[in-house]
């Protein structure tokens, strides 16, 4: 009789118990799950699932209660350590007043990334990054403030990714430029794509997760 072989995957993420309250609502109820080193996870549920509430717990943002460890990581305590090893791209842009030039400059200096990387992905998705480099983050487009973030966070090649409806202000163009980034990256980094256009992730989600009322519901290799 053959063996099978048994996989055991290497755990970047693992929540236990982990709750998050907001004004005495439980937005996440005793959440417990392993994201995994190489999981392209796609991360679906209605508004008010928990979704965002995860990630930015993920990212230290949050107070919590329970245990949320990332690479070996407290998210509160070890936040600055930690995000050398994560790419966030937010559903909402941050109202930051650095120009274009600032901000490659601070995330090359953070990651010891050549500024060339992000300046390559923009131009690839459409962004003219040199006619914007004096230009205040805050006065681009939606889609130009999109284009330059993704930029930012592919460009780090990042351990971990974490994305939060990133397509959602980008043109059909851009779209298909960052899906192929996606498609070609580091097969060992786990990637958790919060989107509602499943269509797009059929091509790269290994693993679906849905949350409902701050839980997992469903938890599906692809």
């Amino acid at each position: 009789m053959e063996e099978k072989t048994v996989i055991i995957k290497e755990s970047l993420i693992s929540t236990k118990n982990l709750v998050k309250t907001f004004n005495k609502v439980d937005v996440l109820k005793g959440l417990n799950i392993d994201f995994n080193k190489g999981d392209r996870i796609a991360l679906i549920g209605q508004n008010g699932a928990g979704k965002t509430t995860l990630i930015r717990c993920i990212l230290g943002q949050y107070t919590y209660e329970g245990k949320l460890v990332v690479m070996n990581f407290n998210p509160r305590k070890d936040h600055e350590v930690l995000m050398q090893h994560i790419g966030f791209i937010p559903q909402t842009p941050p109202p930051l007043q650095m120009t274009v030039g600032e901000m490659l400059d601070f995330f090359s200096k953070l990651s010891n990334t050549d500024k060339e990387e992000f300046v390559k992905i923009g131009v690839d998705m459409g962004l003219d990054v040199e006619a914007n480099l004096a230009k205040p983050f805050l006065k681009l487009s939606g889609g130009m403030k999109q284009k330059l973030l993704v930029a930012l966070a592919l460009g780090r090649k990042p351990e971990i990714l974490l994305m939060d409806e990133p397509s959602a202000n980008l043109d059909p163009a851009a779209r298909k430029v960052f899906f192929k980034y996606l498609e070609e990256y580091n097969n060992d980094a786990l990637m958790i794509i919060s989107s509602h256009r499943l269509k797009e992730l059929e091509n790269l989600a290994t693993r679906l997760v849905e949350m409902d009322m701050g839980v997992v519901v469903v938890d599906n290799e692809l």
